[in-house]
């Protein structure tokens, strides 16, 4: 991504259908900066070693983010000398740092060998009068030294207000116009508090876009549900880098997860997100962080959830089997995962079920599918079929059928056939 985000041109391959079409949409063309280890030490139950630390950097590393946020170097001695193992490692993704708009703490984390400086401040008047108590001219003055002394250092730096939706316009835009003289590389607009909507964002961004020549970065909770939705909405309107941790986890309710943002992503430009990111590692990444923190990957999780790409309706499943599309707008093997088409249930329909017998390579009609699918409804309405319920089913009942159909047997071979369709009829 260039530093100049109104400027630059689009790399990326041929947008789908769902993509804007609008002229400063970056859904082309977009970075994400990896806040786990910085927006995801706030999750309530995360506690990461530096061994835990550094095994995610290098998980992060290897699915392909471009940035790595780390908790500030001021935070604890434990934390600056994270920052300066992890700076340490040589990896592809550059490493990055958030601290406050003070020149001590920007010090402390050029000290560490971090490749960029995240600053942020309080912008809101409610976090003016609450948080740090100072004004906009403050801030204004404080701003510029501490990027003056930031670029003086030759690393990277983003200027973000914190509480940016409910913050003051005019003192916002005047405070971004400021600090894109100084000549940052990227203002960040945060949505602290998930108050704000994607209308919101949109208007917000393309405002900003206006105004400033360097990059947008964009922070979103999800305290009301939209961190997904908002942070599309600032990428389709010009916004640069999206903020992101894994499953979510942050402050609170979090922020934008990485799976769920690869998902929208991927849906607008699927070439593009696949030529950047190694797909196929987002299970175990989200499986590492989830274990790290002590939750459960949700059944519906984005992408990697047990029940993402778990087809169950009878009409559905007919349509799943005859052309994936159908239903589903993100390919599974893309991600490394496999669609799951459940047939132990009232819901089922034939169609479904003959595709299974297909497998276990079972001969029967569409008329003895038909009349074993209605067994299989029987039995799911006393309880749900497990699959291996549904294949010894389908096996007795294959067996039933051609045994009926068969010559007259021995009689060691008749016991057998009585046998197994008494079998059959329990199942059944």
């Amino acid at each position: 991504t260039s530093n100049n985000g109104a400027a630059s041109v689009s790399t990326g391959t041929q947008p789908s259908p769902y993509a804007p079409s609008d002229f400063l949409s970056r859904v082309s063309d977009f970075a994400i900066i990896e806040s786990t280890l910085r927006e995801g030490e706030q999750f309530a139950n995360a506690f990461f070693s530096t061994e835990k630390k550094i095994e995610i950097a290098k998980a992060l590393d290897n699915f392909g983010v471009e940035y790595l946020e780390l908790t500030s170097p001021a935070a604890s001695k434990q934390s600056y000398e994270d920052c300066q193992a992890i700076a340490k490692l040589g990896l592809k993704a550059k490493i990055l740092t958030h601290v406050r708009c003070n020149i001590n703490d920007a010090k402390m984390a050029i000290e560490t060998g971090v490749d960029g400086l995240d600053v942020v401040i309080g912008t809101s008047s409610i976090l003016r009068e609450f948080s740090h108590g100072k004004d906009m001219n403050y801030i204004m003055e404080k701003a510029e030294e501490v990027i003056t002394y930031i670029k003086s250092q030759g690393v990277e730096v983003r200027f973000s207000s914190e509480d940016s939706f409910r913050s003051d316009l005019v003192d916002l835009l005047s405070l971004y116009r400021h600090v894109d003289a100084l000549g940052v590389n990227r203002v960040g607009i945060a949505d602290t508090v998930g108050c704000a909507t994607p209308l919101q964002v949109a208007e917000l961004v393309r405002t900003l876009r206006g105004v400033v020549s360097c990059d947008i970065e964009g922070h979103f909770h999800d305290d009301t549900g939209c961190a997904i939705g908002n942070a599309f909405s600032a990428v389709a309107n010009g916004c640069t880098h999206v903020d992101t941790t894994v499953l979510g986890i942050g402050e609170r309710n979090g922020i934008v997860p990485l799976g769920g943002f690869v998902a929208r992503m991927y849906a607008c430009n699927p070439d593009y997100v696949k030529s950047k990111y190694n797909l196929h590692a987002l299970r175990d990444l989200e499986n590492l962080v989830a274990d790290a923190v002590g939750i459960s990957v949700p059944f519906n999780n984005y992408i990697t959830g047990y029940c993402a790409f778990t087809h169950k309706a009878g009409i559905h499943a007919k349509a799943i089997l005859n052309n994936p599309t159908t239903y589903e707008i993100l390919k599974p093997e893309d991600f490394g995962m496999t669609r799951y088409v459940s047939i132990g249930h009232r819901l089922t329909g034939w169609n479904a079920v003959k595709n299974r017998v297909e497998q276990l390579d079972l001969k029967l009609s569409d008329d003895q599918i038909k009349e074993v699918t209605a067994k299989i409804k029987q039995l799911a309405d006393i309880r749900p079929q497990t699959m291996e319920d549904v294949d010894r089913v389908l096996r007795d009942f294959h067996n039933e059928v051609n045994n009926l159909e068969a010559p007259v047997a021995s009689e060691k071979e008749s016991s057998g056939i009585a046998s197994s369709s008494s079998r059959a009829q329990q199942a059944l």
